[in-house]
């Protein structure tokens, strides 16, 4: 009887030590169809080329903008905001005359502060007061051959103040177009010669990113006119050309 138990404890035993060593290399033996899947996976993602494609095109601007307004300086507060607000009604008046219509007007600041000059005796503020009442209007001209013949008319009405004329087109959505087509031929153009020179073949584009704030995307042209307290003419004013640039973060497979 003790020699039949003996037999059974020992054949528990070896199917104990058995199923550990089966579930041991369950757990810690990787199969190779997962390590044959893992190095595919490391291999593609190796094998790409990135390049950044860059389109440009330059345009005339049909578009014109610019803060047009008054300042009166008087020691009556009441006084300087109604000279203030004739003049810019007189300009509004004016800039309608040239066909410029209510759509596209906007006032863009009304401001009134007090200056108190300083005594040059004394070096010390003085009792005078001046109050100061400005009143700007925002502009937009979209007859650029009436630019210069705007500016002479509300000169002649009162204003005194004027920020920089600023040039713009006014849909810039088939320029962006043709910036990002001509981005994405310089970008392939690119690859394509890195692909030849590492012996690749090129493959398709596995992703594509336009760069933002890359100080790309936008029309620029540095052409300003300012006239702070003149009492003539507007001056010659030349609209020169915008430019927009696009740039495209491509990346293509290679073989």
């Amino acid at each position: 009887m003790k020699h039949n138990n003996l037999k059974i404890i020992a054949a528990m035993v070896a199917l104990t030590i058995i199923g550990t060593l089966l579930l041991w290399q369950t757990v810690f033996t990787p199969t190779p169809v997962e390590a044959q899947t893992e190095t595919g996976a490391n291999a593609n993602l190796s094998r790409t080329i990135t390049v950044v494609g860059e389109g440009t095109v330059n345009v005339e601007p049909d578009t014109a903008q610019v803060n047009i307004g008054v300042e009166i300086v008087e020691t009556d507060i009441k006084l300087a905001n109604s000279k203030a607000s004739e003049t810019i009604d007189a300009i509004v008046a004016a800039l309608q005359a040239q066909g410029v219509n209510n759509q596209n007007l906007q006032t863009s600041s009304l401001n009134i502060w007090i200056e108190r000059p300083y005594d040059p005796a004394e070096g010390t503020p003085s009792d005078r007061v001046l109050y100061h009442v400005s009143n700007q209007v925002n502009v937009t001209i979209r007859d650029l051959s009436k630019v210069g013949a705007i500016l002479d008319a509300v000169i002649q009405a009162g204003a005194n103040n004027m920020y920089g004329v600023t040039f713009k087109v006014a849909d810039p959505s088939v320029l962006e177009s043709d910036t990002r087509n001509q981005a994405m031929d310089d970008a392939r153009a690119k690859a394509e010669e890195l692909a030849k020179l590492a012996g690749l073949k090129l493959g398709d584009v596995i992703s594509v990113s336009e760069i933002i704030g890359s100080g790309t995307g936008g029309l620029y042209n540095n052409t300003q006119f300012k006239a702070e307290g003149l009492g003539g003419g507007g001056g010659g004013i030349t609209p020169g050309q915008l430019q927009m640039t696009t740039q495209l973060q491509v990346v293509y497979s290679v073989q």
